[in-house]
């Protein structure tokens, strides 16, 4: 899938390194739900079943590159489907640093959903972002998402607890 910048492709073994950093970064684990770090191992492993299908594993991460620098910047994830309901979960992670507010995360997330609703068919996508967020909430409204309801106190955080919000995406196709 490619954007005028950006490709999304497919996960290869040299992405071990990049998804071992992302992936233990700690600042990212309250966004993923992470509770402690993975081993290369375990990433290892991931990447050898990642050629599976997404209606084999309910799950499809791929990586972000952006071509004019040949670099991978970024990765996007579709989890929770469900080919009854038709629907999934969407994620993504731009890394940290120069390729933030770049519109970088516009572009692949337009390009995701193209491939959700005109390929795999969805009715609908959804994501669940937590109240101090509000650049993503920005994010996703821009791109249609609509705000379906709040948990209260969702996320336990050192000094409380944050809400996290649900917005959903459904395909005028369907």
């Amino acid at each position: 899938m490619i954007n005028r910048e950006i490709s999304l492709r497919a996960l290869e073994p040299e992405d071990l390194e990049l998804l071992y950093d992302w992936e233990n970064d700690m600042s990212n684990w309250l966004i993923s739900n992470t509770m402690s770090p993975f081993s290369r191992f375990t990433l290892k492993r991931y990447l050898e079943n990642s050629h599976k299908d997404i209606y084999e594993t309910g799950q499809l991460r791929l990586m972000i590159d952006y071509t004019a620098e040949n670099k991978t910047i970024g990765t996007i994830d579709l989890f929770d489907f469900d080919p009854f309901h038709r629907r999934a979960g969407l994620g993504i992670l731009i890394a940290a640093g120069e390729y933030r507010r770049r519109g970088f995360a516009t572009m692949a997330l337009e390009c995701m959903i193209n491939y959700c609703f005109n390929n795999l068919m969805l009715h609908q996508l959804y994501c669940s972002i937590l109240s101090n967020n509000q650049q993503s909430m920005a994010l996703f409204r821009k791109l249609g998402f609509k705000e379906a309801g709040i948990r209260r106190d969702w996320i336990r955080v050192k000094d409380g607890y944050h809400d996290e919000h649900l917005f959903q995406l459904v395909n005028p196709g369907c």
